[in-house]
């Protein structure tokens, strides 16, 4: 009787998942324009993130992380919803909801299953500065425009942190278009620069951080998934003054190596739509909008501070999944790029840290995409996948970091028509679906900053070859869901 019984409880310990789930709360903590190449839990020697480097020490740190779109409005749209962008049609800044219908979202499948739900700041788009500064009419937080494209059905509260942004007391820079120095500081999506007066809550993002650290407080006896948007260090560049002062004098930032020649081998839709020549910046100009960016990151990952002290004030650390992570990259004069869109891994790739209760820190360099968060802490919590996403299950790479569900992350760039297939040799990057604009081929193994095309070299022309069918059949799979939906003319209509 007792080896039947030992026999049985091993074959019940064989279909046991490899990773445990449990209800625990989700904390998703978003940062707006962040390159990974910013951090110091990833190699930068100059900007320091201690924050965030404290998160990356008791957690899973993902070095080839992709978003699915190469700007804010696609790319929040599909992690949220759970569909890449060219499934739904979300190729700009408007919510997905009309397109997926009653199919709950990411923040709403959990408030479906009694989660509290909550979104402070920016979470789906929302226009910055513009979405977020008080403007004349000085509007309260609970204003409609100041809730972007959000979607009201994922939360339980939702709750927003304007703030003075460019127009803030300080001292401040346009640079770009700037050339003589008389333009004045401007609002919209400028590189501009405040090294502002006052502390932190006089912002956006410490406003943020303090409602943050208050609700985890307020709810901590109950299950919530809490979204915490900080809109640093998207332009304008603006933080408290002591945040700059590692920065300064700006002339002794180190840019990236120049290339003469650099944009001789590659097509006209893979250069930037930001450079050092179109935004008329000096290298004082870039030095400074460095420094700027730098700053504002430092500021950033204070604000990240508070909300893991208030989770560790509530005693929620051995309850709560922390999901760190940003909506795409930003290029840094990469190339003499600025700024975000292109398909580089500067821009295309992200930061991505995932700390889960009880499992021991590791870094994993397994492919993979933001939109595979949604499957991914829905497992994690016990509740049940919807087989409709699109997005893969990468929880055992938590565990085991070598496991690989992806041979190659997709991300699309729809201001250029751009698509890319990363994989762990090579970045492909085409320009329309029939690559009538032009490709890209990156051996990154050989050529990591991906300064030589080799899309037209004859060693290369099977792998371009290859390529282009798994392109091919990419994005057939992206468009093989349950929406109903196709193209016609470059546009998403219902099938016929």
């Amino acid at each position: 009787m007792n080896k039947l019984f030992l026999f049985f409880c091993f074959l019940l310990c064989l279909q046991l998942p490899a990773q445990a789930a449990k209800d625990y709360n989700v904390l998703f903590i978003i940062s707006d324009d962040l390159t990974y190449t910013a951090l110091s839990c990833y190699g930068n020697e100059v900007c320091q993130t201690p924050n965030i480097d404290r998160l990356a020490a008791r957690g899973v740190r993902f070095t080839r992380a992709y978003c699915q779109g190469t700007y804010c409005g696609p790319s929040r749209a599909s992690f949220m919803s759970g569909y890449y962008p060219h499934a739904t049609g979300s190729l700009g800044y408007a919510s997905p909801r009309s397109q997926i219908g009653d199919r709950a979202m990411w923040a709403e499948h959990f408030k479906n299953a009694g989660y509290y739900t909550a979104r402070v700041s920016k979470i789906f788009h929302m226009g910055v500065p513009g979405g977020v500064e008080y403007g004349k009419k000085n509007e309260p937080p609970e204003h409609e425009r100041f809730n972007g494209a959000d979607d009201a059905a994922c939360w339980t509260e939702r709750f927003n942190t304007p703030g003075p942004e460019w127009m803030a007391e300080g001292d401040g820079e346009t640079l770009q278009k700037n050339p003589e120095g008389k333009r004045p500081v401007v609002g919209g999506n400028t590189f501009v620069v405040v090294e502002a007066d006052g502390d932190d809550l006089v912002h956006a993002d410490g406003k943020a951080a303090r409602k943050a650290a208050e609700l985890i407080l307020a709810h901590k006896d109950e299950r919530f998934w809490l979204g915490v948007g900080f809109v640093r260090p998207h332009v304008p560049f603006v933080a408290p003054r002591k945040y700059f002062a590692p920065f300064l004098p700006y002339e002794r930032n180190e840019l990236p190596p120049k290339i003469e020649g650099d944009w001789d081998d590659i097509p006209r839709p893979g250069i930037n739509y930001c450079t050092s020549q179109n935004m008329q910046m000096d290298l004082r100009k870039q030095k400074k909008a460095l420094g700027g960016y730098y700053a504002s990151v430092a500021y950033m990952d204070a604000q990240v501070g508070v909300v893991l002290d208030a989770l560790k004030e509530a005693g929620l650390e051995e309850e709560t999944i922390v999901v760190f992570t940003s909506d795409h990259g930003f290029h840094l004069g990469e190339h003499d790029f600025w700024a975000k869109v292109s398909l580089r891994d500067e821009s295309a790739g992200v930061p991505l840290i995932i700390a889960v209760p009880g499992q021991k820190p590791l870094v994993c360099d397994s492919l993979v995409e933001l939109i595979d968060l949604y499957p991914t802490v829905a497992k994690l919590c016990g509740l049940p996948v919807p087989q409709r996403l699109q997005g893969k299950d990468i929880s055992a790479m938590l565990t085991q970091p070598e496991v690989e569900v992806r041979e190659a992350a997709f991300s699309v760039a729809p201001m250029r028509k751009g698509f890319l297939l990363r994989t762990q040799e090579f970045a492909y990057i085409q320009y329309e679906e029939d690559a009538s604009k032009g490709i890209e081929l990156f051996d990154v193994k050989k050529d990591p900053q991906q300064y030589t095309n080799l899309a037209k070299h004859p060693d290369y022309r099977e792998t371009v070859e290859a390529m282009k069918k798994a392109m091919a059949e990419r994005l057939r799979q992206v468009r093989d869901n349950d929406l109903g939906l196709r193209y016609r003319n470059g546009k998403v209509v219902r099938r016929d």
